[in-house]
């Protein structure tokens, strides 16, 4: 990069933490400021606190104050809801800055959240920025794969993408949201209550769907615990023969009653064959798997970093991942 990128961190959880880690170890980028809302971590190294080393920028719940900086972007890990980090987004493009974001709502949100979608695209491009959500899923194996596998194809009839998880090798708030460890009774009821689910299966069907030049009558989801045999454990929980060890969730996205995008997370403790597969149905047929899958954690991460210069490239806005320039790792 011909350019330092300076860089503000808000949320530090689990993955913002790993996010600055990462971003510490990228030559190429300057962490200028870390924001959370909570009082244990204010005051903190943000280095430190996230198990690298001493980085000189203390952590703080002023969001207004450190979003006066000088920077070029922010990178929010703060929720999945768009709704709720609404303010925070609002904030962080009123004060020039671009943003991405985790957020799975906001991979593509034009559909399900249009006044949100009109009012951040408006307020981007007012303040001369551009605004992302991405990650891994949303943001890579479901959609932005899929899409750019088609490039090699002369047509596309379907397409399908099979995510399947060892998931006790993910972080704990990832286990708790497939299930893992709950009676089927309690995965049932959390499950009403909206607490167990992938998000981001509706955004990465229609992000699809639009860039095929596609018109779904429909999108419809299901989900389902996976019940362990035997025991299992992760670092985290311990899982009883008959407790949910995770889940299996499947999104469609219909047209004129044919299936045209179908994507399956089968994510659970003790997955015995884990892999990530997307088969382009087409002229040619294509099938591209990554034997043992991609770790969700570090793949999130690696995303929201390698994504940050093509942000900074694209027309200001809200964005999608097939909107930016192709996104790539580079080291200097």
């Amino acid at each position: 990069m011909a350019n330092t990128l300076r860089i503000i961190q808000m949320g530090l959880g689990p993955i913002g933490q790993r996010l600055v880690q990462y971003l510490a170890q990228r030559p190429y980028l300057e962490l200028v400021g870390a924001i959370d809302i909570d009082p244990a971590k204010q005051g903190q190294d943000v280095g430190l606190l996230s198990g690298t080393r001493a980085l000189g920028v203390e952590v703080s719940g002023d969001s207004e104050a450190v979003l006066r900086r000088e920077a070029h972007a922010v990178v929010l890990t703060t929720g999945s809801s768009l709704p709720r980090i609404l303010p925070q987004l609002e904030a962080c493009l009123s004060a020039g800055k671009s943003v991405v974001s985790t957020c799975e709502e906001l991979a593509y949100p034009f559909d399900d959240q249009p006044a949100i979608a009109s009012r951040l695209d408006e307020l981007a491009q007012r303040h001369g920025v551009a605004v992302l959500g991405t990650g891994v899923n949303p943001g890579f194996l479901m959609d932005a794969l899929p899409i750019f596998l088609s490039s090699a194809c002369q047509d596309v009839r379907a397409v399908e993408v099979q995510r399947h998880q060892d998931a006790a090798i993910r972080r704990l708030p990832f286990q708790r949201k497939i299930g893992a460890g709950l009676s089927p009774a309690e995965f049932d009821t959390q499950f009403r209550q909206g607490h167990i689910r992938h998000v981001g299966f509706a955004q990465s069907i229609r992000l699809i769907a639009r860039s095929f030049g596609w018109t779904l009558d429909q999108v419809t989801e299901s989900v389902e615990p996976v019940i362990a045999a035997v025991p299992t454990a992760s670092s985290f929980i311990q899982v009883e023969k008959g407790q949910c060890a995770g889940l299996r969730q499947v999104g469609t996205g219909l047209a004129a009653g044919q299936a045209r995008i179908t994507l399956e997370l089968e994510a659970y403790l003790g997955h015995p064959h884990p892999r990530d597969t997307v088969v382009i149905h087409g002229q040619p047929t294509l099938r591209s798997t990554v034997e043992g899958g991609v770790d969700g954690d570090i793949a999130t991460c690696a995303m929201v970093i390698n994504a940050l210069p093509a942000l900074l490239q694209a027309r200001p806005g809200l964005r999608t991942m097939a909107d930016i320039p192709l996104t790539h790792w580079q080291g200097a």
